[in-house]
């Protein structure tokens, strides 16, 4: 028997002997070859033979395994795994209870447990599994009674419960995933302080023609974190000053590339948000429609995702949407308007953030507690009031960002911004903007273009957008054919052209009126 703390988890392989997806292909025969291709434990799963069977292919299996130096282990049949000496099993939550397979089995068994809840992640540590398999993370057929689909974020959850145990526990996602979500799997799943221990294979091995190439392929994929994940400069300068002196170049870039700015917005900013992108030098798209996602993506710009508008059919094209964009790495903003106003808009919240990475989550207070799951009951409509103070909002973004690994922005009369690392508050903009309809969608959509034309570091781009959005706010407002919030719109689009135009000439003293500050959060995390 193996070590359980010792067995590397990385690459789990579990079988699957249904012809839907091994075909005709030699079971024993794909899991030498997958192993050879990288995979470092096998869970042998047939829910179909009888046990002759059953120990007939677990022999074989043992004896390619025990060669090749990679523990086996038998899901739910401990007579099957006692029989063939196999390293250890995997039990499900309707199986023998782990303790029960502890004694039989002994202390050295690798025993692994299927989790899907805190309290059954909790019951396994407790009863001495040696690790734990979260999930299921997506549907998968090869499942028929799957009782949960958690989701990433079902994933992280247990991870970050995990992590608080006395004792330590191995883990594994299981469920659904491939090659193209492994990245963001690992990527998105890990907490604050634990990540996963490996990943559970079926069908993305076995049913490929060559199995030694999908492990070596996932493999790969593995130890490089997805495309999405670009544009986190941990460990960068704080320096408000460093940033300010490379706002220029970035505000240049996005007039110079026209980055595309696919917004899915509701029907009431879209003219207003177009029109703000073609100022500041992008190429905006109003399109709603999620088939029509996987074809921009391709163009490499951005996406925003405006939950200004609630709707189950906008609420699948917000999904197909965003699925497209994080497969291709482009940047996607996510405005959860409302989200704290009404059960249906939490549940669409709740939907939305499952299904996919948010490299911007930009909201108001009761917005971003609404992200994290805070109860607020502040929030009439999609307006917010607040009694927090200013440290509290900080380290709401923060908190955010930490877990998101993204960047957020809190707005209102003092905006914050972080990206987990660096935080920072910024106070400019016109009382004019809480006058007019839309005016933080605009913001939206202005940091989704900045994102897609300068992607090396997010934050660094995210606060050029809104300096430029605000002070050309302040700008508008002090002009003399302003008389009130209708003639403030179209001055508010003058400045922010005006301001791209000064820029591309060396003209930066606009940025003069910048009302930056880091915030230090390290003695207050």
């Amino acid at each position: 028997m193996s070590d359980a703390m010792a067995v590397d988890y990385s690459l789990y392989l579990v079988t699957d002997s249904t012809e839907a997806v091994l075909g005709n292909k030699d079971l024993a025969t794909v899991v030498r070859d997958s192993i050879n291709g990288g995979v470092t434990i096998v869970q042998y799963r047939d829910k179909m033979s009888e046990t002759a069977e059953l120990i007939g292919m677990a022999k074989r299996l043992r004896s390619i395994t025990s060669s090749l130096k990679v523990p086996l282990l038998i899901n739910d049949r401990l007579d099957v795994a006692l029989a063939v000496g196999a390293d250890g099993v995997h039990i499900g939550q309707d199986d023998m209870a782990v303790t029960a397979a502890r004694k039989l089995l002994g202390p050295e068994a690798i025993i692994g447990v299927t989790c899907s809840t805190l309290s059954e992640a909790r019951m396994a540590v407790v009863g001495g599994a040696s690790y734990i398999g979260i999930g299921t993370v997506f549907a998968t057929p090869t499942k028929e009674n799957t009782k949960s689909i958690i989701g990433i974020l079902g994933v992280r959850a247990i991870l970050q419960d995990l992590a608080c145990s006395k004792e330590q526990v191995k883990t594994v996602a299981i469920g659904g995933i491939n090659t193209s979500n492994v990245q963001r799997v690992i990527y998105q799943s890990q907490s604050t302080s634990k990540a996963l221990d490996g990943v559970a294979i079926v069908s993305g091995i076995i049913a490929a023609p060559d199995p030694r190439s999908a492990a070596m392929h996932l493999k790969t994929l593995m130890k490089s974190p997805p495309a999405l994940a670009v544009g986190l400069s941990i460990g960068a300068s704080t320096s408000v000053r460093d940033l300010l002196v490379k706002i220029p170049d970035v505000v240049s870039e996005v007039r110079r590339t026209k980055p595309l700015c696919h917004n899915m917005t509701n029907l009431v900013v879209q003219n207003f948000a177009a029109n703000a992108v073609l100022c500041i030098g992008g190429s905006p798209i109003m399109a709603n429609f999620g088939e029509e996602a996987e074809y921009l993506a391709r163009h490499g710009g951005s996406l925003v995702i405006n939950m200004g508008t609630v709707t189950p059919e906008g609420i699948a094209n917000y999904l197909l949407a965003l699925k497209a964009y994080n497969h291709d790495g482009v940047p996607v903003l996510f405005d959860p308007v409302g989200a704290g106003a009404t059960q249906t808009r939490r549940e669409a919240l709740k939907s939305i953030m499952a299904a996919g990475y948010f490299h911007v989550i930009k909201g108001n207070e009761s917005e971003i507690k609404a992200v994290l799951g805070q109860t607020d009951l502040q929030q009439k409509g999609v307006d917010s009031s607040s009694s927090s103070s200013p440290l509290e909002k900080a380290s709401l973004v923060k908190e955010l960002a930490v877990k998101e690994r993204n960047v957020v922005i809190l707005t209102g009369a003092t905006d914050y911004l972080s990206d987990g690392d660096r935080t920072y508050s910024v106070n400019n903009g016109s009382t004019y903007l809480s006058k007019i309809t839309g005016s933080g969608c605009v913001l939206g959509s202005t940091v989704a273009a900045y994102m897609s034309a300068h992607k090396s570091d997010r934050l660094l781009a995210t606060l050029a957008a809104m300096l430029v959005y605000e002070i050309a706010a302040e700008r508008a407002a002090e002009r003399s054919d302003v008389k009130g919030p209708g003639t403030f719109v179209p001055a508010l689009l003058d400045e922010l052209y005006n301001i791209t135009e000064e820029t591309s000439t060396g003209n930066t003293e606009w940025l003069k009126a910048a009302k930056v500050e880091a915030i230090d959060m390290n003695s207050n995390a």
